[in-house]
């Protein structure tokens, strides 16, 4: 089992929730995650589809997850170096979690307004 980057938590309550926002917390880790949940992906092509994230920010947030056993950095003997980036088993066990998130924000962002939409609204079935 991989060594995770992070301090234990303790059994306080919420810890569980803690533990896995401090895994997948961040502005860019659960796109990543999100991105890589179709398939495998180089650094470039989740540059692409990232355009908003810097490429220090990136590969700063790859090692991280690659540290945290969530994603595979796979490095190919040619030139140029070709680096390709997956889940793990690991990181396809969180697939629902972003799965859900994803679907809270569908439901709960106006995205052609770049708002949140009315609680009411967001609250009714054919919303």
């Amino acid at each position: 089992m991989t060594k995770l980057r992070h301090r234990r938590h303790d059994c306080a309550p919420g810890c569980s929730v803690e533990a896995t926002l401090s895994l997948i917390g961040g502005k860019w880790k659960g796109v990543i995650l999100h991105h890589l949940a179709a398939g495998t992906l180089r650094f470039n092509e989740l540059r692409r589809r990232l355009p908003d994230v810097t490429q220090r920010m990136l590969t700063s947030q790859l090692r991280e997850l690659e540290e945290d056993g969530l994603v595979h950095r796979q490095v190919h003997a040619q030139v140029p170096p070709k680096v390709e980036y997956s889940l793990t088993p690991r990181g396809v066990t969180l697939q629902p979690v972003i799965d859900a998130l994803r679907v809270w924000g569908d439901t709960n962002f106006d995205f052609s307004r770049n708002a949140w939409r009315d609680a009411d609204d967001a609250a009714s079935p054919t919303a």
